[in-house]
């Protein structure tokens, strides 16, 4: 049964726009519907699986990249529209890249915002012309942030834990 659990936080953990910031939350709160049933794993289980598969995941797009495009090269059609639009987005941002180093990539994939995630944070440094090392490293701590984040949410919205200050979020009219 956890094994299902696990390879179900997985599988939403690869989901584009997802990522872990969708699959900690499944993992805590849990889905029966989904066959996820709260309390089988516990919580710290829950972040090293989908941490794990969110790096791995980073890692499996920033490499597939570069055999991709390659077979895409082949095609004029491929060469004439995105080429010059790849070389062009390279020469503009990878004075930044020089500047900030995997930094800037780190804190972008760490962001719990639509948008950014392992996903844009790997086209990007792939665009940018990261080497894989960097991005490794850049990856890994970014999924990391993302983690913090998303976890110490969830596990004070388990909690309990009332925020006034995200209240008017919640806060219905009154008639």
């Amino acid at each position: 049964m956890m094994l299902k659990q696990i390879v179900l936080l997985v599988l939403i953990t690869f989901v584009p726009a997802l990522e872990l910031r969708a699959s900690i939350p499944w993992g805590i709160f849990g889905n029966e519907n989904w066959g996820i049933s709260p309390g089988l794993m516990s919580w710290p289980l829950v972040v090293l699986v989908c941490t794990v598969a969110n790096i791995l995941l980073g890692l499996a797009v920033f490499w597939g990249l570069a055999p991709i495009l390659h077979w895409l090269e082949r095609f004029q059609w491929f060469r004439q529209r995105f080429e010059p639009l790849m070389q062009h987005a390279q020469r503009r941002i990878r004075p930044y890249v020089e500047r900030y180093g995997e930094l800037g990539v780190a804190l972008f994939i760490g962001i719990p915002l639509p948008g950014s995630g392992v996903y844009t944070g790997a086209v990007g440094a792939f665009v940018l012309g990261l080497d894989r090392r960097k991005f490794a490293v850049a990856n890994a701590l970014g999924v990391c942030i993302a983690a913090t984040a998303v976890t110490g949410i969830s596990l004070a919205v388990k909690a309990g834990i009332e925020w006034p200050w995200l209240e008017w979020l919640i806060k219905q009219p009154t008639p």
